[in-house]
């Protein structure tokens, strides 16, 4: 039987913000080219497998806001959640394990619309 954790709704609300931050930022970064600054192209085949990357128009002085806007506020995210006063009340392998919980939160089917009650 699964251990439940009662964590506090700061905590969790923390983490739900952090899990959305991180998939947000890497959804930015699949969508924007593979280098900040304007590079040509490449391709090398003289490792164990063969890289290529087309020419990259670097990336805009607003798309580098954005990455760096996101990037801070998961940096505060996970500082928030890994110090959280709810740590100190527990220890070792329990800590180990409710911190495995709570990151793995959100992917418990939440009540539904209808579920008002």
């Amino acid at each position: 039987m699964a251990t439940t954790y009662d964590f506090p709704s700061d905590l969790l609300a923390g983490q739900e913000e952090l899990h959305q931050v991180r998939a947000e930022l890497s959804a930015l970064l699949k969508r924007l080219p593979w280098s900040v600054e304007p590079l040509d192209g490449f391709s090398d085949d003289n490792g164990w497998r063969k890289v290529e990357r087309p020419a990259s128009p670097g990336w805009s002085e607003d798309e580098q806001a954005e990455v760096e806007k996101l990037r801070q506020r998961e940096r505060e995210l996970a500082v928030f959640v890994s110090t959280h006063r709810y740590w100190s009340e527990t220890t070792g392998a329990d800590q180990v394990q409710a911190r495995s919980a709570l990151k793995r939160t959100h992917e418990a089917p939440g009540p539904s619309a209808g579920d008002d009650a």
